[in-house]
């Protein structure tokens, strides 16, 4: 029911995912990330447990591989899942359970981790890895174009409800967290127009956190 991608900035150190659904709040699911640590999608049946769990072996230092070796060899039911990951270091790996749903692929790079189930074509995850290493430019930009390359290779089997997108860079908190938890149209397409709205701000409100008196006028009745 998802396709998803983990990504690593090599040029920033950023980390981000994104991820689409027929289900509802996909990305409240689905997508990890930590700054200065990793990035990881945690779907198909999903627990969520295994984002959180994969970050933290990334923060004791397991790369991804090691990463998912321990979560095969100890975390239950890992059969119906799927679990992406990539490292501080930009190592990346995949678990795809052999009860993942439909049609389901994988696909991965240096930076970049791509799955997906309930797929319309085997290809749409290399079709992500191939749009995400030809793009440039913000990290936000470049999980949206893997995104559209998805759905222009088939995407899920059914219609797409939901998307997320979720970065971290150097600061504890994500500076973009941003989801589409429903609509009848193209969630991915609410995305790229959320993106395009939010992504000018995204340097003010790292200010505003960091120092207030930094930060350009907010543009609201009673800003001095």
């Amino acid at each position: 029911m998802t396709f998803s991608i983990a990504a690593r900035c090599a040029e920033t150190g950023m980390f981000g995912v994104a991820v689409s659904s027929s289900s509802p709040a996909v990305a409240a699911r689905c997508a990890h990330a930590r700054a200065g640590v990793g990035a990881v999608a945690s779907q198909n049946v999903t627990d969520p447990a295994l984002g959180v769990r994969a970050l933290d072996l990334l923060q004791l230092g397991a790369g991804a591989e090691q990463v998912i070796g321990v979560l095969r060899g100890a975390a239950p039911h890992m059969a119906f899942r799927q679990v992406l990951v990539v490292d501080a270091l930009g190592g990346s790996a995949i678990h795809s359970g052999p009860r993942a749903l439909g049609i389901w692929a994988e696909a991965r790079a240096e930076n970049v981790a791509c799955g997906g189930n309930l797929l319309a074509d085997p290809g749409v995850p290399q079709a992500m890895v191939d749009a995400f290493g030809r793009s440039q430019g913000h990290l936000g930009d470049r999980l949206i174009q893997a995104m559209q390359a998805a759905l222009e290779a088939g995407g899920e089997a059914g219609p797409v409800h939901s998307a997320g997108m979720m970065i971290v860079r150097d600061v504890s908190w994500p500076v973009a967290d941003l989801r589409i938890d429903w609509t009848e149209d193209c969630p991915v397409a609410g995305l790229a127009a959320l993106w395009t709205r939010y992504k000018p701000l995204l340097e003010d409100y790292v200010t505003r956190a960091r120092d207030p008196s930094l930060a350009p006028s907010y543009g609201v009745p009673g800003d001095l």
